[in-house]
């Protein structure tokens, strides 16, 4: 079982930037894939970033070249830097693992752009 615990949310303006913290109750370094959702208002939970077998990374479309996914093996904590903010990144993001063919999740932390 996996544990995650997202923090780092909160309001900035357009422009801005942000840092989410996944942190794992077990070693990332044995979890397949980890990675951050979001659900914006009104919409489905979809998929921001993720991480697979190590170090391959793939984003949406719409966050590629605005944000970036990383991992600390030793603090067993999953990053997502958010830049250049947008008012459609507001949403719920979660951190998201997949775990011997479970997939677990975060509680979520809200990311609110707004002037």
């Amino acid at each position: 079982q996996v544990q995650l615990v997202e923090s780092g949310g909160g309001l900035v303006q357009p422009g801005g930037s942000l840092r989410l913290s996944c942190a794992a109750s077990r070693s990332i370094f044995i979890i397949n894939t980890m990675g951050w959702y979001r659900q914006g208002p009104g919409k489905q939970r979809e998929l921001v970033a993720d991480m697979r077998g190590g170090d391959t990374t793939n984003y949406a479309d719409d966050v590629k070249g605005r944000f970036t996914i990383s991992r600390d093996n030793a603090k067993n904590t999953v990053y997502l830097q958010m830049n250049s903010l947008k008012p459609e990144d507001t949403a719920l993001s979660y951190c998201g693992a997949e775990f011997m063919g479970i997939i677990y999740w975060g509680q979520g932390t809200q990311v609110t752009v707004s002037s």
